[in-house]
């Protein structure tokens, strides 16, 4: 049985979600507020996190920036929560590791559906090559290490999966829907201006250690990793 902790202070909408979820057969806890979230996540390591982005005190944004700093719970999905206004959340949400979010209000098959497409995806996870070079980058995906000339780059989860998955196909065009595709999903209902994003820390964080600018724009293609001339 999956299990699912959702973070969430509102009690009518952490209870729906728990009631939804545990009739749909998962295994669900509710938490208030970080706290009590962070002592249950150190006993136990949950297989999808639903995660309110305003909470009291820590809010959602800083919850996930830490879980996914930390490797034992790096690679956890998570679906943000949030209200029909945030638009810029959202985008920052993704930009931060989150997999998919759900807008408030929302009803209990989207939910439903959601939760199930993530947990798809990550379960359907095959790494094809552990440790790749390019160059002076040196990735390995299961260390969850990047290094140039062995100094350390420290990249989000999904820059880092992005970066990997362009390491891996070195020297072909990515669309920016095949990264989408690949990265958060077929099913992701996001814009390729998310990648863009994505593409531009990942160049910055590389410029930061010295690095050349490998990773290239290839003008109403996409991108693909290859030095500049």
């Amino acid at each position: 049985m999956k299990l699912i902790y959702c973070v969430e202070d509102d009690a009518g909408i952490r209870e729906l979600i728990t009631l939804a979820l545990s009739t749909a057969d998962f295994e669900v806890m509710g938490f208030e507020e970080a706290g009590s979230f962070y002592n249950a996540l150190r006993k136990r390591i949950p297989d999808l996190i639903l995660l309110d982005l305003m909470l009291p005190k820590i809010d959602g944004m800083s919850i996930m920036k830490t879980i996914k700093s930390d490797l034992p719970y790096a690679e956890i999905p998570i679906i943000i929560l949030t209200a029909k206004s945030m638009e810029l959340d959202k985008v920052k949400g993704l930009e931060s590791g989150a997999d998919d979010f759900i807008t408030k209000p929302f009803g209990v098959l989207e939910l439903m559906a959601r939760v199930k497409a993530v947990l798809r995806r990550s379960g359907k996870k095959e790494i094809l090559e552990d440790i790749i070079e390019y160059k002076d980058l040196i990735l390995d995906y299961n260390k969850r290490t990047l290094l140039y000339k062995d100094i350390p780059v420290v990249l989000t989860y999904k820059e880092f999966e992005l970066l990997y998955y362009l390491m891996l196909n070195k020297g072909i065009v990515l669309s920016r829907d095949k990264i989408l595709q690949e990265i958060w999903g077929y099913d992701y209902e996001g814009e390729t201006r998310t990648v863009d994003m994505h593409i531009k820390t990942i160049r910055q964080k590389l410029d930061a250690a010295g690095c050349p600018n490998y990773v290239v724009t290839v003008r109403s293609a996409g991108y693909k990793l290859e030095e500049q001339q």
